[in-house]
C-alpha cells in the first residue's frame, strides 16, 4: 500500500494553492479568532478529503477554481462539525493536539465553530456555488442526523445490523460521499455522473468506518488504544455480530458488561475476548471488503487515467490503513 505522500503525487501543486486559500479563507480580523483558526490550520491532518475532492474532479473534467472552492468549503463545515463535537463529547483531545475547547473553553469553541459555519456558508454564496452548497449543507444535515440517532439508541442498546449502517452512513460517509460529489460538480459534471461519485464516496465512507471500528477489538500493533468504543457505550458492528451471535443469557451479560463496566480494564478485556471468539472482526472486514468493492466497481465505469488510479490508491489507504 502507498503512503499518503506518494498518493497526493498527481494533485501536489493543487493541495499547496488549496492549503494557501484555506488558510486564507479561516482569516479573522478579531485577534482571538485568528489566533485560533491559525492553530486549526497548523494542526490539519492528512489533507484525505481535500484529495477526494481534486481527485474526483480531475476525473470527472478537470480542477479549476471552483474545484478549490468545494474543498475549502468541505474543509470549513466539517471543521465546525468537529469543534462542535468535542464541546458536545467533552473531548480534550484530538489528534494527539488539544482540543479548541480544552484551550479556550466551551463557549469560545461554540463560537468558533458558528464563526467557520458562517464562512463556509459565505464562501459559497458570494462565488455562487449553490450546487457545492447544497452538497456540503446536505452532508453537514446528516451527520447531524446521524449522530442524534446514534445517541438515541445506544442509551438503549438496541441497534441493530442495519440501524447501524443507517448511522454511519450518516454520520461518516455522508462527508466523503459530498467531497467526491462536490469534486464532480465543480468540474461541471453532469447530475448522473456527480450522483455517481456521490455514491461512490459513500461506499468509501462506510468502508472507511467499519475499519475504524475493528480497531476497537484488534492488537496493539495499531494507533488506536483498544477498547475506546467500548468506554464510550458505542455499538460498533463487530459487536454487534458477536451479540447476534450469543444466547440470551450471554448476550444480557454483555451489554451489561458495556452499560456498566466501561472503566474496568478487565471488564473490557472480556467484551473484546468475547468479540474475537464470535468473529465479530472477522465479520466486519468482510463487510468492510464488499464496500471496498462496490466503490471499485463504480470506479470502473470512468476511463483508466492519473486521477482514477488516485482514486483508488485512496480506497485502498482508508481500508488498510493501521490508524
Amino acid at each position: 500500500m502507498l503512503g499518503i505522500d506518494q498518493i497526493k503525487q498527481p494533485i501536489k501543486t493543487d493541495i499547496s494553492v488549496f492549503e494557501e486559500k484555506f488558510k486564507a479563507s479561516m482569516h479573522s480580523d478579531a485577534p482571538l479568532l485568528d489566533r485560533i483558526t491559525h492553530y486549526i490550520v497548523k494542526r490539519k491532518g492528512k489533507q484525505i478529503r481535500p484529495m477526494f475532492v481534486f481527485f474526483a474532479a480531475k476525473l470527472c473534467g478537470g480542477i479549476v477554481e471552483s474545484t478549490h472552492r468545494g474543498a475549502a468549503l468541505v474543509e470549513l463545515l466539517h471543521t465546525a462539525t468537529l469543534v462542535h463535537d468535542d464541546v458536545v463529547d467533552n473531548a480534550y483531545e484530538r489528534r494527539g493536539f488539544f482540543s479548541i475547547n480544552a484551550l479556550w473553553k466551551n463557549k469560545i469553541a461554540v463560537l468558533v465553530g458558528d464563526y467557520l459555519l458562517a464562512k463556509g456558508l459565505l464562501l459559497s454564496i458570494n462565488n455562487q456555488e449553490f450546487r457545492l452548497l447544497q452538497i456540503v449543507s446536505e452532508a453537514v444535515k446528516q451527520m447531524s442526523e446521524g449522530e442524534l440517532l446514534q445517541i438515541e439508541k445506544v442509551r438503549r442498546m438496541d441497534i441493530s445490523e442495519s440501524l447501524y449502517f443507517d448511522v454511519i452512513r450518516q454520520k461518516t460517509a455522508s462527508l466523503i460521499a459530498s467531497c467526491c460529489a462536490c469534486g464532480a460538480a465543480s468540474a461541471g459534471a453532469s447530475d448522473e455522473v456527480v450522483e455517481k461519485m456521490r455514491l461512490f464516496g459513500e461506499k468509501v465512507g462506510i468502508a472507511f468506518q467499519i475499519k475504524d471500528d475493528t480497531f476497537d477489538f484488534g492488537t496493539d500493533e495499531v494507533g488506536k488504544p483498544l477498547g475506546i468504543d467500548i468506554k464510550e457505550k458505542k455499538v460498533t458492528l463487530p459487536l454487534i455480530y458477536a451479540l447476534n451471535r450469543s444466547d440470551k443469557t450471554e448476550k444480557k451479560r454483555m451489554i451489561n458488561l458495556v452499560k456498566n463496566h466501561k472503566d474496568d480494564p478487565l471488564k473490557i478485556q472480556e467484551i473484546i475476548d468475547f468479540v474475537n471468539r464470535k468473529d465479530g472482526v472477522l465479520y466486519a472486514q468482510e463487510k468492510m471488503l464488499e464496500y471496498q468493492q462496490e466503490a471499485f466497481a463504480i470506479l470502473d465505469t470512468f476511463e483508466d487515467g492519473e486521477a482514477k488510479t488516485g482514486l483508488e490508491q485512496l480506497v485502498l489507504y482508508t481500508t488498510e490503513r493501521k490508524k
